[in-house]
């Protein structure tokens, strides 16, 4: 008998080169399979997250109460509210100028002359023949009384048969004649007083002075310069009488001016003094259109106090008419009406939307606010709106609630990304 080996069966020492080839297969191609899920668990995690993109950082703001002032916006001019040409009514040369700009004046104060010697001998003249005519006046005046006693007389001696007719008819017929002349004389005489009064007016008006108490804001004449009055009255000085009251000219367009009223408020801004802000009151909203190039406006006149003289005539304006107020009432700044989400997340919370109570001008709107870390939507209504905020009248939103004006860091492409960088369907 041939003795048997001894060993335990299937330990390694019994198996062949086989079964070691084959154990190194099956662990390679678990390798294997491990690293190619774990490809694919990095290559969609990837294309997961550019497909949804990050999530969005929310900006909010907390609704809370305060003013809406809706206003009308334009540009205008300041000016003084009343402006005085001061010209001349007769021809010559200036003689001298006593008003320059900014000169303070009163009414009735001199502020040029012109040469008065022409006018002065005009008036000499006059006076002279107005002597004339009243001491031919006195003169027929003479020869009438003459002529009527003569006619008296002749009368007399005609009625007891002295003289003939025809004596009695000569001096009769020259009383008459006296008579008219003395009415004549009488009539040269008033022509050469008013001749004479209106040389005195011409003599006067060499004298040019303020009609008003004023500042001289403009000056167009200088000494020695010859001025024409022949067939357009020249202008010598601009005057502005008061100017400390000024007001601001402005045209508003027709789709606004039904907006405005006497007795809107008013701000505005100069260059000049780009960081301070006036004040005024619109007094009248004039009705005559003006029309220029097809476009209609409506000139809209504004009171505004200059105690201080910061404001100039002529400068120009950026004016802001508040047609309407409401003060502490809750609002939300306009950003919050114009806002859309741009992410799926954001659901509608399907409220229903709030009855309109604010008359004409209210509308439907509507809000995002957070909850959850999501958007959700509620309806408002809106009231007066101005160029930051907008009043609510109505719907679910309170006081304190914090409502999305924007966000940032959404994704900005929905396109799918295919694995291994490959391009996905649409680029």
């Amino acid at each position: 008998m041939h003795a048997i080996p001894t060993g335990t069966i299937g330990s390694p020492s019994e198996a062949g080169p086989g079964s070691a080839i084959h154990g190194r297969r099956h662990r390679a191609w678990l390798l294997a399979a491990i690293g190619v899920l774990a490809l694919l668990l990095v290559v969609g995690g990837y294309a997961w997250r550019h497909a949804t993109g990050p999530l969005p950082h929310y900006a909010t703001v907390v609704a809370g109460r305060g003013s809406v002032a809706p206003a009308v916006v334009s540009s205008g001019a300041v000016n003084p509210v009343t402006t005085i040409q001061v010209g001349t009514y007769v021809s010559g040369v200036i003689q001298a100028v006593l008003c320059d700009f900014n000169t303070r004046v009163r009414a009735g104060q001199l502020c040029a002359r012109i040469d008065p010697r022409p006018y002065q001998t005009i008036v000499e003249q006059e006076s002279a023949s107005l002597g004339m005519a009243r001491a031919q006046l006195a003169k027929d005046r003479a020869s009438l009384d003459y002529a009527q006693r003569i006619d008296a007389r002749n009368a007399d001696l005609l009625q007891r048969g002295i003289v003939s007719q025809e004596t009695a008819d000569t001096s009769h017929s020259a009383w008459l004649q006296a008579r008219a002349q003395v009415a004549l004389d009488a009539a040269a005489v008033a022509q050469h007083e008013a001749q004479l009064k209106a040389a005195r007016i011409n003599l006067g008006y060499t004298d040019i002075v303020s009609p008003v108490d004023g500042t001289v804001v403009s000056r167009n004449v200088t000494q020695g310069q010859t001025v024409a009055a022949s067939f357009q009255t020249p202008t010598l000085f601009l005057i502005a009488t008061d100017l400390t009251q000024m007001q601001v000219d402005t045209n508003v367009s027709e789709s606004d001016i039904g907006r405005i009223a006497v007795g809107n408020a008013v701000t505005f801004n100069v260059a000049a003094y780009s960081e301070r802000q006036f004040s005024g009151q619109v007094r009248q909203v004039r009705q005559a259109p003006q029309t220029v190039q097809n476009v209609v406006t409506y000139d809209v006149v504004v009171d505004v106090q200059n105690a201080d003289l910061a404001l100039k005539p002529g400068m120009t304006a950026a004016i802001r008419i508040v047609t309407s107020r409401a003060d502490h009432v809750l609002r939300v700044p306009g950003q919050a009406l114009r806002y859309r989400p741009t992410t799926p997340a954001a659901q509608p919370d399907g409220a229903v939307a709030p009855q309109r109570t604010g008359g004409a001008g209210a509308r439907a709107g509507q809000v995002w606010i957070l909850a959850n870390g999501k958007p959700h939507r509620l309806p408002v209504v809106i009231g007066l709106e101005d160029d930051a905020y907008a009043q609510i009248i109505g719907g679910p939103l309170r006081e304190g609630d914090a409502v999305i004006v924007s966000e940032r860091g959404a994704a900005a492409s929905r396109a799918p990304v295919a694995p291994f960088g490959l391009p996905g369907p649409g680029r």
